[in-house]
């Protein structure tokens, strides 16, 4: 019972907020209420099609392209790409949370994640584009440069933070832990064919021989996990 509550803290404290409004003024209960829908109603369109997208970035893009691309060692081309997602996206900020988490656990670090966050909440393009209608066009690009510069200092302190999470998510992609998703893997034997020392077919599910991989390096891990078409490798 206590892990459950655990579990759902958070749902457990906004009932609890709720009770409390309500109790307080029942009038300003009711418009927090209405409210809620509003935004829950909003998330029920949005955030399926993110879902949808969060599982395809899961199931197809190899975990080597997002660690190449937003990871530790992809530099400025990482931190480009980054503001570049950021900028162009669509939607509210919340719909940008299960995209940079499946992000986070295939590998791209904590800096790029927060120039993504940044920047889809406070420099999109069509944001832009207003901003220079009404406020003029100095405003916004002086308004632009300084953002970009507080995001760049932001991810920094923020990498430096919380280094230990990062240091933690990026020993998991390069030990050698190899789990197969059972969901997703439908046997189709790709992996058996090409590597078969390492993972064998018995019955009717994919055995992992794990001591095989201790003498090997990260990037050999990275080709045992991405001969896996469907992406169930992990």
């Amino acid at each position: 019972m206590i892990k459950k509550l655990s579990k759902h803290k958070i749902l457990l404290i906004a009932i609890i907020g709720y009770i409390c409004v309500f109790t307080i003024n029942n009038e300003m209960g009711i418009k927090a209420l209405k409210e809620s829908k509003y935004y829950f109603l909003e998330m029920i369109q949005i955030l399926p099609p993110i879902f949808i997208l969060t599982s395809l970035i899961q199931t197809w893009v190899p975990t080597k392209v997002i660690v190449d691309n937003f990871g530790n060692g992809s530099g400025i081309r990482g931190k480009v790409i980054s503001f570049a997602i950021g900028s162009l996206s669509a939607g509210p900020i919340y719909a940008a949370f299960p995209v940079c988490k499946t992000l986070t656990k295939k590998g791209a670090s904590i800096d790029n994640i927060v120039i993504i966050l940044s920047s889809w909440a406070v420099i999109k393009i069509p944001m832009l584009i207003n901003e220079a209608k009404f406020m003029g066009v100095n405003y916004m690009i002086v308004r632009w440069i300084l953002t970009l510069i507080a995001i760049i200092i932001m991810a920094k302190i923020m990498k430096l933070w919380i280094k230990k999470d990062d240091v933690k998510t990026l020993e998991s992609a390069d030990n050698r832990e190899i789990i197969i998703d059972k969901h997703i893997c439908v046997l189709c034997g790709n992996c058996t064919r090409k590597y078969p020392n390492i993972y064998m077919m018995k019955n009717k599910e994919v055995i992992i021989e794990k001591t095989q991989l201790n003498s090997m390096n990260k990037d050999e891990i990275e080709e045992l996990k991405a001969c896996c078409p469907l992406g169930a490798i992990k």
